[in-house]
């Protein structure tokens, strides 16, 4: 499977890493899709860094299977670009799994993709997802048809587990 990561700045560090790891050693093939091409993008503890391998300008939804939304403070920076918003909107269109974990579903409100759906996210962000009609649980992973999501690092491995079953469940002729 293609998978999209989009990625700014700030992300959560263990957040990124561990399931952008977990996706390749499972064979699937991870982008890193930046607000621009080759920017350097640094966790926000310093501890992982990496670069944008293509910049939103140059991608389009179709060319990938799924998406994958780190959180920390790169969602809020990536729902300022339109471009970034309208590429995430895509995945919900087209009915492709979407995986945000903690404030990454700060990206999906902007996308006005929440209304009506089951997910968790950080905190602070399940507020905000109730306010625009979202069925917020506080739970370490939520799955909802093609939505996977979780609120924070200590849920990282129950993410991990949801996000590739919903892959493994991607008709072979979608791929």
């Amino acid at each position: 499977m293609r998978v999209a990561c989009v990625l700014d700045v700030d992300y959560e560090d263990s957040e990124f890493k561990q399931p952008y790891d977990t996706f390749k050693q499972t064979g699937h093939q991870v982008t890193i899709v930046g607000l621009e091409s080759g920017k350097e993008l640094k966790g926000k503890k310093g501890t992982v860094t990496t670069k944008a391998e293509t910049g939103i300008d140059q991608v389009r939804p179709d060319q990938f299977d799924a998406l994958f939304i780190p959180g920390g403070y790169s969602p809020d920076h990536l729902r300022a670009n339109p471009k970034m918003v309208a590429f995430t909107k895509a995945f919900f269109d087209a009915q492709k799994p979407v995986f945000a974990i903690c404030h990454g579903p700060q990206l999906l409100i902007t996308a006005r993709v929440v209304k009506g759906r089951k997910l968790t996210a950080w905190q602070t962000i399940q507020d905000d997802l109730q306010q625009v009609g979202a069925n917020v649980v506080d739970q370490e992973v939520v799955v909802d048809k093609n939505l996977v999501t979780s609120r924070k690092p200590s849920d990282i491995p129950a993410f991990i587990r949801e996000s590739l079953k919903l892959l493994e469940k991607v008709p072979v002729g979608s791929r």
